[in-house]
């Protein structure tokens, strides 16, 4: 009579088999901890760490890591310490750009505004060449006003003033303006007629002597002239008259015409 190998699970595992199942249950051991402690003499008898070579291994790679780590910590340090430095280096430029920038707009202001000054100065000095008047014989008085009435007029009347003054006072311009007349004017004798720049006359009679010529510009204060007694005087004086043209006979109150710029008589 034959026998035969019982079926199910009375069968014997093959060697395949069982092998699966022992690294199966190591590992699950491994995973719960026990082969930490009950395995320790079993793994002990394994080769030395020294004669597998693992342990240089690992060792030798973590020192390589760390000195890629340094080498990597001291790249990042030295590009913040760079750009730390462009950045300072470009807040600098930058400031630097803005004081000249603020110096070359104080300097244009400054240099604006010290040529508006002296425009405004100019103008001023101008207004004021412009519209100084003074006496024709400083210190002098009037000796005959306006308009008196005597037989030594041919119109009866003054046509002018007289400033009380000896022969060869100095007789000056009250005004700026241009000479029309320097000469002999007859009964005036000599005489000088003066447009004034705002586009009246003066006359200047009864002079010794002429210091100007016919179209010379003169301004306030200089001198035209002396005084004397030629033409028909009584004698030395000056004839003064203001007047709105250049002939006889448009005369103006002398007296009010040079109160009416300025000058105390």
């Amino acid at each position: 009579m034959a026998f035969t190998r019982a079926p199910g699970k009375h069968r014997r595992p093959s060697r395949t088999q069982r092998g699966t199942a022992r690294a199966a249950g190591v590992a699950a051991l491994t995973t719960t901890g026990v082969v930490g402690s009950l395995a320790a003499p079993a793994l002990a008898a394994e080769p030395a760490a020294a004669q597998t070579g693992l342990t240089p291994v690992v060792t030798l790679g973590d020192a390589v890591a760390d000195r890629i780590d340094a080498q990597a910590a001291a790249q990042h340090e030295a590009a913040r310490e760079a750009a730390e430095a462009a950045a300072r280096k470009a807040a600098e430029e930058t400031a630097r750009k803005a004081a000249e920038e603020t110096a070359r707009e104080k300097a244009a202001k400054a240099a604006e505004e010290a040529r508006a000054e002296k425009e405004r100065a100019a103008r001023e000095a101008e207004r004021e060449r412009l519209n100084t008047f003074v006496s024709p014989i400083p210190g002098s008085y009037v000796s005959t006003s306006y308009q008196a009435g005597s037989s030594l007029w041919s119109s009866g009347s003054h046509t002018g003033v007289d400033f009380h003054a000896a022969s060869g006072t100095p007789v000056q311009s009250v005004g700026l303006g241009t000479v029309v007349e320097a000469g002999w004017g007859g009964s005036y004798g000599n005489q000088v007629v003066i447009k004034m720049h705002d586009g009246t006359y003066t006359q200047y009679a009864h002079l010794s002597s002429i210091g100007v010529s016919v179209g010379q510009q003169v301004a306030a204060g200089q001198q035209i002239g002396l005084s004397g007694a030629t033409g028909n005087v009584t004698g030395a004086h000056l004839h003064f008259e203001a007047r709105t043209g250049a002939d006889y006979g448009s005369d103006l109150d002398p007296v009010a015409y040079l109160r009416a710029h300025g000058v105390n008589l």
